[in-house]
Formats: C-alpha cells, structure tokens, sequence
C-alpha cells in the first residue's frame, strides 16, 4: 500500500488544527466537511495510524497526528516556496513596514522569514508602533503596509481581517477600587487608543481615570496590572487567570477589536501587496497574530 501523502490532504490536516475542527476547516477550504473527512480517512488508512483524536471535549489530534502536523508544515512551506521560486517575474522594490510591538515575537516574525528567503531583492523596513500612530503612518504616507489592532466599527473595505477579539477592564484582586476617587489606570502610551476610548465613555463611577503608568509593551502593563498599580483595558488574549475582569463596575462595555492588514490608500507597491497577501495567507484561522 502506497504510503505517498499529497499536500491537499496535508493542507487539509493544517487546516483542522488551524480552524479548530473539521467544519471550520471545511468552510476555510472551500470544501465539504465530509470532503475533508474523507481526505483524513484515506490518509489514516494509509499510514495505518490514527490522527484525529475524535474525541468530544478532547484534543484534537492523536500523538501520531501531532507529530504529523510538524513535518506537514514545513512540506507546506517548502512546496509553497519552490512554485514561488520559478515564478517569472521576481518582486524587487522595498517595503515599509509597521508592526505593533508584540506582533515581533508572534509568528509574523516567521512570515517575514520566509518572505525575505523567497524574495531576495525586496528590501523589507520594519518600524514598530502603536495602532493608532500605524494608522496615522498609513494615512500621511510613510507606511506602505501595516499589521494594527482598530476597533471593529472603524474597519475599512479593504482591510483584511486576521484576527477578531474582545476588550475587558481588567485590575488585581488586591486592588480596591474607592467611591468617589479617580480610577488609576494604566496606559500603553499618549497613542494608546484605549485610553481615548476611556476617556470619551466615561465610568458610571462617576469619578474618571487618572494615568499612572504609561507604557508601550503588553508585558508591562499587564505586570502593572498584576502589581495592582491600576486598571488596563486588555484584548482577552492578554488576560490571564490572576486578574480580575471588571467590565460589570467601569461604566459602558469596551468595544470588540480586530487585528488587521492594512495597505496605504496610495501605496503602488507590488511588494507591498504581495506581503501583505502573504500575511492573511499564513495566518489565516489560526489566531497566532497578536497585535495592539
């Protein structure tokens, strides 16, 4: 019996783990459930090994299945980078880039990777900022592409959506919270756009916010939040089991986000296109983008 693995069974597996079971999976692929079913089966027989757990509740994969996933991923990346090494017109030109700072240990740094093997003479600039000064980059010019966080009302027809998510108030257990006393709250930075948010909802507390800690990194203000120096609006995948979410106390519920793709209204760049392709691509379904 042949043990030969196509790479439409092996886009297929991905899939299932990258969109959370086989229906999503399906829906990813432009394919029946039973038809990606059937693909895994076939796979299952041939190999004589389980791959999908199948189990409610469970994981999704077997151990043979988790191994699997591993080399199905990088014989994905190496045929995906082979049919882009022969194509006739190599992108040349140059890029500049805006990322939010913990998008560079997310797997866009990985993308980008790939990206600069496959496209030797495409000069990729990286500057990292806030969403909102990203998004003020785009406007002026002087970003070609960015990968930002926006609320999800102020999304634009052509962004593309990698990631949606939801925005909670969030503080210490040990932080008291006092009638009548300004809220201490902790900011990324004067760019933060929660905190204009914040500022312009008001608290049903009725006292407001006063900053008490500005700072651009994630990990900061979520150390800060763990210290109890002061509430923070946080994107869930941020929130971590020792802090307390406080929507039901801080006045109208924060706005639900999305992580997205943006191209300059002007930008004519072929390389930035293709990029910014190539972004949505790779992390479509998978949630591994994380942006601020």
């Amino acid at each position: 019996m042949s043990h030969r693995m196509d790479i439409d069974v092996l886009q297929a597996l991905c899939a299932v783990q990258d969109c959370g079971g086989v229906t999503r999976a399906a829906e990813h692929l432009a394919l029946s459930q039973s038809a990606v079913s059937h693909k895994i089966k076939r796979l299952e027989e041939r190999l004589g090994r389980s791959l999908l757990a199948r189990r409610t509740g469970g994981p999704l994969f077997t151990e043979d299945g988790q191994r699997l996933l591993g080399y199905a991923r990088r014989i994905l990346a190496l045929h995906d980078e082979a049919l882009a090494s022969l194509a006739s017109q190599p992108l040349k030109g140059s890029i500049r880039l805006g990322m939010t700072e913990d998008t560079t240990s997310s797997g866009l740094s990985r993308i980008l990777g790939r990206f600069a093997r496959l496209h030797p003479e495409v000069q990729v600039r990286t500057h990292v900022a806030q969403s909102l000064t990203l998004e003020q980059q785009l406007a002026r010019g002087e970003a070609d592409l960015a990968v930002m966080q926006i609320f999800q009302s102020r999304l634009q027809p052509s962004d593309t959506v990698l990631y949606e998510d939801s925005l909670h108030w969030v503080k210490s257990p040990d932080l008291p919270l006092l009638p009548d006393r300004p809220v201490p709250f902790l900011a990324f930075d004067a760019q933060c756009f929660y905190k204009h948010w914040a500022e312009e909802a008001g608290s049903e507390r009725g006292a407001g916010l006063v900053t008490v800690l500005e700072c651009a990194s994630v990990a900061g203000i979520a150390s800060g939040v763990l210290s109890g120096l002061g509430v923070a609006l946080l994107n869930a995948r941020h929130i971590t089991p020792q802090m307390e979410v406080i929507d039901h106390v801080m006045g109208p519920p924060p706005p639900p986000i999305a992580y997205v793709v943006r191209i300059a209204a002007k930008s004519r760049s072929v390389a930035a296109k293709s990029l910014a392709a190539e972004i949505a691509r790779e992390s479509a379904g998978q949630n591994s983008l994380s942006a601020a």
